[in-house]
């Protein structure tokens, strides 16, 4: 049974950077088209960037584009997220998701179509 779990999260202040990774085993990570995705205390899950098989296409929530990139080293079975410039309201818990299609696209907030979740991680920011 192929698993994904996060690593990466914890307490920073604003302004840092931070790169949350997300590791698969069990199976080859090159199976998954990618996804990360957070969630506030208090609010729903929302999408945050998911990239296919390859690397080759990516996609962003629109509110993040240019400051989260995510990528993934199929050799080390582990994607990435790298976000910059870190702000109290990124504050949530980051899971990483696998989807069978593995051609990529964006996913809504629910993640309809990944097939698994990791656990998810903590990214705490203070101001």
């Amino acid at each position: 049974q192929v698993q994904f779990e996060e690593s990466g999260g914890g307490l920073v202040q604003a302004g840092v950077s931070l790169t949350l990774s997300c590791a698969a085993s069990g199976g080859p990570l090159s199976d998954y088209a990618m996804g990360w995705f957070r969630q506030a205390r208090g609010k729903e899950r929302e999408f945050v960037a998911s990239i296919s098989w390859s690397g080759g296409h990516v996609y962003y929530a629109d509110s993040l584009r240019g400051r989260f990139t995510i990528s993934r080293d199929n050799a080390k079975n582990t994607m990435y997220l790298q976000m910059n410039s870190l702000k109290p309201e990124d504050t949530a818990v980051y899971y990483c998701a696998a989807d069978l299609a593995k051609g990529g696209r964006s996913y809504d907030n629910n993640g309809s179509g990944m097939n698994y979740w990791g656990k998810g991680t903590l990214v705490t920011v203070s101001s």
